[in-house]
């Protein structure tokens, strides 16, 4: 596949991302592309290895290894070193439901599990797709089929994430009637609130959604299921109903002081952004400095960041957009270390040290990482109004995460932003279809079939398997939607 000796002959090449001085002055997306020529040559960087880890998709030592769509990594590479951009597109568009979204995003496990990557750098597989899709949109390559014959069954996805927009996609091609039931005023799940529009571009969620429509998919935003519409009403209506929610309830922090003004989900921040920048058309002139947030005008303020995984660094970048005047980061764990130990070996994915765009650009501009590693919380401080105005912390032994006495500290906070990850479910919407639940109120299902404990009732994603990846999402998504066609259909082609 590929060059035979592209992997010797060419190094590494990935797009630049603009200076933190220049992108940090609106939210738009700010990475850029190689050339078409220099990203041939970079495919042509993959190896004919002969187990291509890359496509592998399962879980080595507890951690995702290798891509879980099972994209033909090295096929779409060797289309790609061609010159044969529409076939690379077709082939990627068998196992891939929406690249536009994974290009961008996801932190690339095909990359971490490259043969290439064993003994120097991987091939740039996931800037190959992301070259792959735009010129598929370009050329007017990407269409969403309409079916010629309908079945006649009805089908209801709660949640319009990436699993539900997956499931959707591919109950709908077979001839399914879809309706997807969305809470929030806009489709996209956690692509549109939970990521900034500077890593995913909100107007690439639109152009899919419209190609759905289009096609047949009924998308019905505003409706809250479990509140708005009964778990009975949905069953009685509909053939099966697929649960798509997302791990999407927030884990707290209950430490004395919680009852502050200014401490924020970080999800609920991010969500609030995200909704006013589109609100206001993408002008930045009207978000930046405003004071129509719940949480003020950050100008010249404080935020402490509470978890240091990427939505941390998500609310970290946002909140230098929005001119805060310093920004740190606590994280529990320690500081990873810069290359991989023998204990992680390839092409397990690399537990290495990550510096995102937003610790970037907290360098840049505040002098320093904002990540406090070993440190946790212990006290929300508020001033006579009732508002956070600083935190207590304290260093925490490696692996015991015991306090160490002497190293507590009080650091300003005009803002406290948690970012310590999900619980599991929502309860109202679990105890509506009443599923069961697993000890981390993920929604068990039986084996591979994503059937739950409920009569016609299916889950997939985030809401069966925890908080995680984008592309696990979609994976999820699809398979669900192959067990669903079997279940109705006695048999499936997906």
């Amino acid at each position: 596949m590929g060059k035979a000796t592209g992997f010797m002959e060419y190094e590494r090449r990935c797009g630049r991302s603009r200076l933190p001085e220049d992108r940090t002055t609106t939210f738009e997306e700010f990475h850029e592309w190689l050339p078409e020529e220099e990203q041939r040559r970079q495919a042509a960087r993959c190896m004919d290895c002969g187990v291509p880890f890359c496509q592998y998709g399962g879980m080595i030592a507890g951690m995702g290894s290798g891509c879980p769509l099972h994209n033909l990594v090295p096929e779409t590479n060797d289309l790609v070193y061609r010159g044969n951009w529409e076939q690379a597109y077709r082939r990627l568009a068998k196992t891939h439901s929406f690249p536009e979204f994974t290009s961008r995003v996801c932190p690339a496990l095909c990359e971490a599990a490259c043969t290439c990557g064993y003994q120097a750098e991987p091939v740039s597989t996931k800037e190959n797709e992301r070259a792959i899709i735009d010129y598929a949109y370009a050329h007017g390559l990407v269409e969403e089929p309409v079916p010629e014959i309908r079945t006649g069954k009805r089908i209801a996805v709660v949640g319009s994430g990436p699993s539900g927009l997956a499931a959707a996609q591919l109950l709908n091609r077979r001839g399914h009637s879809v309706t997807v039931f969305e809470r929030n005023d806009r489709i996209g799940g956690l692509l549109r609130y939970g990521i900034p529009n500077m890593k995913l571009e909100k107007r690439a969620i639109d152009r899919r959604v419209r190609l759905m429509e289009q096609a047949g998919v009924e998308f019905r935003c505003s409706v809250n299921v479990g509140v708005d519409v009964t778990a009975e009403e949905l069953l009685e209506q509909y053939d099966r109903v697929l649960l798509c929610g997302g791990a999407s309830n927030p884990r707290d922090i209950q430490i004395p002081g919680r009852e502050a003004a200014g401490i924020y989900f970080a999800v609920d921040f991010l969500t609030e952004v995200s909704r006013r920048l589109m609100d206001q058309d993408y002008d930045v002139t009207k978000v930046i400095g405003s004071k129509d947030f719940s949480f003020g005008d950050l100008t010249g303020k404080q935020v402490l960041v509470i978890g240091g995984g990427d939505t941390g660094n998500d609310c970290v970048g946002t909140a230098i957009r929005l001119r805060a005047a310093g920004v740190t980061q606590l994280e529990m764990m320690p500081k990873p270390s810069e290359k991989r130990k023998d204990t992680n070996p390839w092409p397990e994915w690399p537990r290495i040290l990550k510096t995102d765009y937003g610790q970037e650009e907290a360098i840049r501009f505040f002098g320093g990482d904002p990540r406090l590693y070993q440190t946790t919380a212990t006290e929300f401080l508020k001033d006579e109004k009732g508002h956070v105005c600083g935190v207590k912390t304290v260093q925490l032994e490696a692996g015991s995460f015991r306090p160490v006495a002497g190293t507590e500290q009080e650091l300003k906070a005009d803002l406290v932003l948690i970012a310590a990850g999900f619980l599991g479910s929502q309860k109202y919407l679990t105890d509506a279809f009443g599923v069961e639940l697993d000890r981390r109120t993920n929604i068990v299902t039986k084996g591979s079939t994503h059937r739950t404990s409920a009569d016609r009732v299916f889950a997939a994603g985030d809401i069966r398997r925890g908080q995680s990846l984008v592309v696990w999402a979609i994976a999820e998504g699809r398979e669900a939607a192959r067990a669903i066609d079997e279940d109705l259909m006695g048999y499936t082609n997906l």
